[in-house]
């Protein structure tokens, strides 16, 4: 049972509210912080705390930076911190609860957008997981290892060994530099364990010279 108390698909909303943004993953169990300033936005937090406190994050998709097109999967998360700054911005934290599919968008007055979410695809979201078919944290580190290398980067490698490996494989997921395309295709990952070997392919592929993996 999900801590939050979402424990089937009929506990969830028939309408989401959504925000599109590029880059920004949130998955099941998995916290994300969003500082939202743009009055839309606002207004969509105003709404969703004042009801359910669940909104969608998904990624845009082409189309215009104001009606930009929508990924086909996103993930609901419940707004499980909220703080107000004095210039008038939301500090939220969201707590993943449920990817969705879009059944369609919905003609609303609001100014942000609102969808009639599919959740059954991603009913098993609302359960652990079975974390018992996940590779091994050597697998996923030492392909981390030479992607690191490769792009210059700095990791916290103390908590690569030590953090439990759904939060690493989301983690990494969630921060590393991959295309909008490549975060989609880890997100819509039908399992954690095949999201950890679609992160450790795409870590192996963004290393040059290095052949021996393909995202499948």
């Amino acid at each position: 049972m999900m801590r939050l108390g979402y424990r089937k698909v009929s506990d969830l909303p028939a309408t989401l509210a959504v925000f599109p943004l590029a880059g920004a993953l949130l998955f099941p169990r998995w916290s994300l912080p969003l500082n939202i300033f743009e009055p839309r936005y606002l207004n969509m937090i105003d709404d969703a705390m004042s009801g359910s406190r669940l909104i969608g994050m998904i990624q845009p998709m082409g189309g215009s930076r104001q009606v930009p097109k929508l990924a086909h999967v996103g993930c609901a998360g419940r707004i499980t911190s909220y703080s107000e700054t004095e210039d008038g911005r939301y500090l939220i934290n969201l707590t993943g609860v449920c990817r969705f599919g879009i059944a369609k968008e919905l003609d609303v007055d609001t100014p942000y957008r609102q969808v009639s979410p599919d959740w059954d695809t991603y009913a098993a979201d609302l359960t652990q997981p079975d974390l018992s078919c996940l590779p091994e944290r050597e697998r996923l580190a030492s392909a981390l290892r030479k992607y690191v290398a490769s792009n210059e980067m700095e990791v916290d490698w103390e908590a690569v060994e030590s953090a439990p490996l759904e939060t690493l494989v989301n983690a990494l997921s969630a921060g590393c530099p991959f295309s909008p395309m490549e975060k989609q295709a880890l997100l819509e990952a039908s399992t954690v364990a095949k999201r950890c070997e679609a992160l450790i392919a795409l870590l192996d592929m963004d290393v040059p010279g290095d052949d021996s993996s393909t995202l499948q």
